[in-house]
């Protein structure tokens, strides 16, 4: 077991590279050989017609949790599939020890329809903290890659999210219908009004990963499953981004936020976002 939060510090100097090469073989090994090839009985449906499961979801994750697990003796594995199997799973979040949070294919959707828009996630935390994340769009080959206090990289280069430029559109993608409660559509609705072009979601971890490049000036999502967030909030924070909830805090990982909340590329941006969901 880790003890001491410097030992991480010293498994990431050590071994982030194995973790992108366990990262990239996942996809190359069960994804890829799956896209766009996917056959009746490799999809199902969790919870309803938007939430899909694959045999390239289910194998990715299995791929990953064996092979981080090994990595760092004493972490333990949270993964999307895992936690629809056994809820309980959840829990390792807020524990004490390392966790990997691991989302295998992060846009299901958008990989059983042929499209490229999806990635795999993975971060790892510690006390609800996420210390480092690594996020793989495997179509394209293209790699971020954030540790807590040390930058965000695409490809190896240095992300800056920048602030909005002044006069334009705030450009927001925002969460499904399917995921909302009523009175979070009642706040999502704030978004609806000159000055903001909302659009829906796509792969979270793309949403983050073009806010961390200054593509897209925010989100505001009203879900909190970990899998989804951790990777993308830190990448966004080691741009230069943040990200609020309701309440004006910082998501937690942990969970218990006040939803929605928006990940943004500046502080400046966030606020805008949260008076326009509070208005």
């Amino acid at each position: 077991m880790i003890e001491e939060m410097e030992t991480i510090d010293e498994f990431l100097v050590r071994h982030s590279a194995d973790v992108e090469e366990a990262v990239r073989k996942a996809a190359a090994a069960e994804i890829m050989p799956r896209f766009c090839r996917l056959a009746d009985h490799e999809v199902d449906q969790k919870s309803g017609p938007h939430d899909l499961v694959t045999d390239a979801d289910r194998l990715a994750e299995r791929y990953l949790t064996d092979t981080l697990g090994a990595l760092l003796p004493g972490s333990v594995v949270v993964g999307e599939e895992a936690v629809h199997a056994d809820p309980a799973v959840y829990a390792a979040v807020r524990g004490e020890a390392p966790v990997w949070i691991v989302d295998p294919v992060d846009g299901t959707r958008q990989f059983v329809q042929g499209d490229p828009g999806f990635c795999t996630m993975v971060a790892l935390a510690r006390d609800g903290v996420v210390l480092a994340s690594w996020t793989y769009a495997p179509v394209h080959d293209r790699l971020a890659t954030a540790v807590r206090g040390g930058g965000a990289f695409l490809d190896g280069e240095p992300l800056r999210s920048g602030a909005v430029e002044p006069g334009r559109d705030l450009r927001v993608a925002t969460s499904h219908p399917d995921y909302t409660t009523d009175e979070q559509k009642r706040a999502l609705l704030g978004l609806w009004r000159d000055g903001v072009a909302p659009r829906p979601c796509g792969s979270a971890g793309l949403e983050y990963l073009a806010i961390a490049r200054g593509e897209l000036d925010a989100t505001a999502f009203s879900w909190e499953a970990a899998w989804d967030h951790a990777a993308g909030l830190l990448l966004v924070e080691e741009a230069g981004g943040t990200h609020l909830t309701l309440t004006g805090a910082p998501f937690r990982i942990t969970g218990g936020n006040t939803l929605p909340f928006t990940a943004a590329r500046d502080a400046t941006t966030a606020h805008r976002v949260l008076s326009l969901l509070t208005a």
